[in-house]
């Protein structure tokens, strides 16, 4: 029966999702990212300038890095080719990239979004660097990760990288009203339900309009719901708290402070709570491997192992699995040896190095690579501390006009014990060897 409706033209065209009927046409519809497609945002003084440079979106989903990529060639005459770095391979990059060379030989250049581009390896994503140098292609890619962690340096420096913001409650409002002039319809929500729908988008401009959907096909005539019966017909729970305000910040402060308090329970009660409200794993992940750094330090060496890897086994298993790995870390700072040694050592030894910046080290621990440096007194007087009695041989490395310093102290816990012990060696051979 279908095959004769489409032979005779009269096949019913699918129905479109809400999200994809409301993708704006120009950027000036773009809400939520007014520092970037605003009258002064950064994309609108590109477009301007009536040049287009390679960029990294990075952004939560449902903030429109897609839709902002198609606008752009839209504005640039660019030709759009989109690919994901999900479903695509060497192969389909090669395809891309020939089709694109082709388009420039016939004086069009294209506009290459990448979706998810961190999860291309390092080969794949240096593959786009010759194409991005000769003007091949404009790169967008997009991610939901830090381009930092996540994409070859080499990559980054031919690219800006562009941060889209999640929608606070003002631009989610902004798209409900859209909705509501598209459908022609009020959604059928009392002012507090249409608060809770706000905050269970979590920012996510698609999400909200998808909710928005599931309400109006649930909703029966005259029929308006209340924040209890909204969230039983989606089936979701509003967060605790917004991520992006107050509650985020007091809770993973609440965490941190616990751990650094040797509190397991008072921990794990934090953690428990910020996952309930929906809290991102990278961000968790993330801090935990501060506190790792910042609280733990060298009297426990193994923390900062252990936190990596609890944010790899999250990864790998996903949510809810993934969680565990995430407890058993905070159960493993929280329990650690504490030492900040490390930290403050560091932030003396910066603000040593912000006055003294310009002062050369000594010229016996710099190479000659040249006749002149040679000359000049570069490495000589050296001592090649494996030759020397017990691998030590208590040479000053300061610059001469900075003198000796001391920043890192180590504490009386855990492995920075043994580090302790070490140090009044080396420093008691130093002493008599005449290195200070």
């Amino acid at each position: 029966m279908s095959n004769l409706f489409e032979a005779a033209g009269l096949e019913k065209a699918a129905p479109r999702p809400l999200a994809d009927r409301l993708r704006p046409t120009r950027l000036a519809e773009v809400v939520g990212q007014d520092h970037l497609v605003g009258e002064t945002g950064a994309l609108t003084r590109m477009l301007n300038s009536g040049s287009l440079g390679s960029m990294i979106f990075w952004g939560p989903p449902g903030t429109g890095k897609t839709t902002v990529a198609r606008l752009l060639a839209g504005e640039t005459d660019l030709h759009f080719e989109q690919i994901s770095a999900v479903f695509s391979g060497v192969a389909d990059l090669k395809k891309a990239f020939e089709q694109a060379r082709g388009r420039r030989q016939m004086g069009r250049g294209t506009l290459l979004f990448v979706d998810e581009i961190h999860r291309f390896n390092r080969a794949q994503q240096d593959s786009f660097l010759p194409v991005m140098e000769d003007g091949t292609v404009t790169l967008v890619g997009a991610t939901t990760e830090n381009p930092s962690f996540e994409l070859n340096a080499a990559l980054l420096s031919r690219a800006r990288v562009l941060v889209f913001h999640s929608h606070d409650a003002q631009s989610i409002g902004q798209l409900l009203t859209r909705a509501e002039d598209e459908e022609k319809r009020p959604l059928p929500l009392d002012e507090e339900a249409r608060a809770v729908l706000v905050r269970m988008a979590d920012g996510d401009g698609r999400a909200a309009l998808t909710l928005a959907e599931e309400v109006w096909r649930a909703a029966r005539a005259g029929e308006i719901f209340d924040a209890a019966a909204l969230q039983e017909i989606v089936q979701r729970r509003a967060p605790i708290y917004d991520k992006g305000q107050d509650g985020h910040y007091n809770l993973i402060s609440a965490l941190h402070k616990s751990v650094r308090g040797s509190d397991p329970d008072a921990a794990l009660y934090y953690l428990a709570r910020m996952f309930d409200a929906g809290e991102d794993p990278l961000y968790l992940g993330r801090r935990l491997v501060r506190m790792a750094i910042e609280d733990i330090g060298l009297a426990d060496p193994q923390a900062l192992v252990i936190a990596n890897a609890a944010k790899d086994a999250y990864d790998y298993l996903g949510s809810p699995e993934g969680e565990l790995a995430f407890a058993q870390v905070t159960v493993y700072l929280a329990t650690a040896p504490k030492s900040n040694a490390v930290y403050t050592a560091f932030k003396a030894a910066t603000d040593v190095a912000k006055k003294g910046g310009s002062l050369l080290p000594p010229k016996t621990i710099l190479n000659a690579p040249t006749k002149l440096m040679k000359t000049e007194g570069y490495g000589s007087g050296y001592r090649y501390d494996h030759d020397e009695p017990d691998a030590f041989s208590g040479q000053d490395y300061f610059p001469e006009a900075l003198g000796r310093q001391t920043f890192y102290e180590p504490v009386e816990r855990g492995f920075e014990r043994e580090i302790r012990k070490r140090l009044e060696y080396w420093s008691k051979l130093r002493k008599e060897r005449g290195g200070g």
